[in-house]
């Protein structure tokens, strides 16, 4: 681990459980789990060998900003742990900005997409079918475009290097049963709304975001993983925003479009991005962390 870029984390007193694509996810006992985020870049389901100069903070600071403004809407995995008890004086100084301690919980088997705008796959799927997820949108709507009301448009989570499916309401009800899809759909909906009313108050357009949830011992609900984060959502700038392109955004977007000018089949390996890239990329997780915290 270095002082500029965390990629990836060791804790020797500590059970490694696994890598995901940003985080890495220790044991601290049977009923909770250490999770870090590092500042590794994944884009089109590839891990980058370059990370981000601070995302890890800047994502951790967000997600944790949008769970404690969301606790009367769903309660979250987030726990009292405190970290220092857990690492060693090292390790706690360099990873306390970027940790979490968390309730050890059964996953929900779905990515619960909200999208309040026509972009990203959602724009591939309407201009092939004129629908998102088997919904039907109103004919003639251009890229970007604001829907009429926001829709729940699921996934299947997939591991690291294989694509998420989008998959119809009705498949979400046959991999978690109709009370938990309904639940679940009506809790995305609510938190996106929440959201993006703050949001753009702020000048801040929340165009998509994805939530994962995990049932506890008591079959409840709960939010988990990140929330609300510039790795989960598109934010765009309400002052650039226009129908027709794919806005300027905060988040890595910015990156996919650079990834799209490229020579490259979006399989590893993945190419070395120029470092006015980066930079630039790290900025734009900074202004969106301090617009929406100030």
């Amino acid at each position: 681990m270095t002082s500029s870029v965390i990629r990836e984390t060791h804790i020797d007193n500590l059970e490694l459980i696994g890598r995901g694509k940003v985080r890495d996810i220790y044991a601290i006992d049977a009923d909770h789990m250490l999770i870090i985020t590092t500042d590794r870049l994944s884009a089109f389901d590839v891990v980058f060998d370059q990370g981000i100069p601070d995302k890890g903070r800047l994502l951790t600071e967000v997600s944790n900003f949008w769970f404690e403004r969301s606790v009367d809407i769903v309660p979250n995995h987030l726990t009292g742990l405190n970290l220092r008890d857990y690492l060693s004086s090292e390790d706690y100084e360099q990873l306390k900005s970027r940790s979490i301690i968390v309730r050890r919980l059964k996953t929900l088997p779905v990515e619960a997409i909200v999208r309040g705008y026509v972009i990203g796959s959602g724009w591939k799927d309407y201009q092939a079918t004129g629908e998102i997820c088997g919904i039907p949108l109103p004919a003639g709507l251009q890229q970007a475009a604001r829907l009429p009301e926001p829709i729940f448009t699921p996934s299947t989570k997939a591991a690291v290097g294989d694509h998420d499916i989008n998959v119809s309401f009705e498949d979400t009800v046959d991999l978690i049963g109709e009370e938990k899809a309904q639940q679940i759909k009506r809790i995305s909906i609510e938190l996106y709304k929440t959201a993006s009313i703050y949001a753009l108050d702020r000048g801040i357009i929340i165009a998509d975001t994805k939530f994962e949830f995990g049932v506890d011992a008591d079959d409840q609900i709960v939010l988990i993983d990140e929330i609300l984060s510039p790795d989960s959502s598109r934010y765009w700038p309400a002052e650039s925003y226009r129908t027709g392109i794919s806005p300027p955004s905060y988040d890595k977007q910015f990156v996919r479009d650079y990834l799209e000018t490229l020579d490259w089949d979006k399989t590893p390996p993945a190419p070395l991005l120029p470092q006015e890239i980066i930079d630039k990329t790290r900025q734009k997780y900074r202004d969106v962390h301090d617009i929406l915290l100030s």
